[in-house]
């Protein structure tokens, strides 16, 4: 029986990169970074979560992001959504939207990693 969400990918063109933009800019931890048999096997992770996303090496033509609109291959939950958008603004991080929108499920905006990969960045509605 399945127990858990061990790893998810993101396919990116230059893992330096990436991993400044997830923890510089989104504010993830660096998990693991080994030279393995099919290439560096470099991990990010939320603090507290078991869940980590693997930033795999791979050609500029594989695993290009979906149409705007689509969701983003990675969704992040904040508490706080707007004060967490302007923490990462200031960062550099660059977004599709001007400001998180509101929507009937709560708030949302998309940032955009430096490979064109679309980070769904979520605030659940409070009853």
């Amino acid at each position: 029986m399945l127990t858990d969400i061990m790893y998810v990918t993101i396919y990116v063109t230059d893992q330096d990169r990436a991993l400044e933009f997830y923890t510089g800019g989104l504010g993830l931890e660096k998990r693991l970074d080994f030279p393995g048999p099919d290439g560096r096997f470099l991990t990010v992770g939320l603090p507290g979560s078991p869940v980590q996303i693997v930033l795999w090496s791979h050609g500029a033509a594989a695993g290009q992001p979906g149409d705007a609109g689509v969701p983003g291959p990675l969704i992040l939950e904040s508490e706080d959504l707007r004060k967490d958008f302007e923490i990462m603004r200031r960062r550099g991080v660059t977004f599709e939207e001007s400001e998180p929108v509101d929507y009937p499920f709560g708030v949302r905006v998309e940032a955009v990693d430096p490979d064109g990969n679309r980070i769904s960045l979520r605030q659940q509605r409070k009853p």
